[in-house]
């Protein structure tokens, strides 16, 4: 890998784990502030589709960083995967942007972390899918295989509501809008997962056969 390539996987990995220990840390002193528990606060920590996908985003540019050195690197390397996860970070900001940030008023530290896990961490990872990683072998078939993460997010976030009544987002929200409601805005946003999976592959088609030379391997 060239050393430019390297130093670009390496700054985004250490972003990208920063963002997560910020977040972490931030949680667990307002869980605690309000009488909680420190697993608890962990327990709600990894309850959020955002934290699930930069931990995902930080462990692909990490293997990007550290080269093919063992199983875990190989699989977070393969272009398959490293497109699944760059679709999900881009519904991350996406759903952020255009439906909760209004929700909510960050000041401080917390404005830090949601600008890093919804504004910058996208940007940099779709960066580092355009200008690293190879994408000859990617086809408009794997975008469906793509969505058993989502999908087995949706799966899990409705379990975990049930047994203790907490819902991460307000469209999963099924005391409140009922589990039709909620299955169809899932239906609604999975369409959206599949359409920027689509775009992810048209883009890598139409890169793969201009042959870009921006950063060498």
């Amino acid at each position: 890998m060239a050393n430019r390539t390297r130093a670009f996987s390496t700054t985004a990995a250490l972003f990208g784990w920063f963002a997560l220990t910020l977040q972490l840390i931030l949680t667990i002193q307002l869980a605690v502030d309000n009488g909680r528990s420190v697993p608890a606060a962990l327990w709600q920590w990894i309850g959020y589709f955002t934290i699930t996908t930069n931990v995902l985003v930080a462990l692909a540019l990490t293997a990007s960083a550290l080269g093919q050195r063992g199983a875990k690197s190989k699989f977070f390397g393969r272009p398959d995967v490293h497109s699944m996860i760059a679709m999900s970070i881009v519904i991350v900001s996406l759903i952020y942007n255009l439906l909760l940030r209004q929700l909510w008023h960050p000041q401080g530290w917390h404005l830090l972390a949601d600008v890093l896990m919804h504004d910058v961490m996208p940007l940099l990872f779709v960066l580092h899918w355009w200008l690293v990683m190879p994408k000859a072998s990617l086809h408009w078939r794997q975008v469906g295989a793509w969505q058993v993460y989502p999908a087995a997010y949706f799966l899990y976030a409705l379990a975990r509501g049930a047994l203790n009544g907490w819902y991460p987002y307000p469209f999963l929200d099924v005391p409140t809008l009922g589990y039709g409601q909620v299955l169809i805005n899932a239906v609604v946003i999975l369409l959206a997962f599949v359409a920027v999976g689509l775009a992810l592959v048209a883009l890598a088609r139409q890169q793969t056969r201009r042959g870009p030379k921006a950063f060498e391997r």
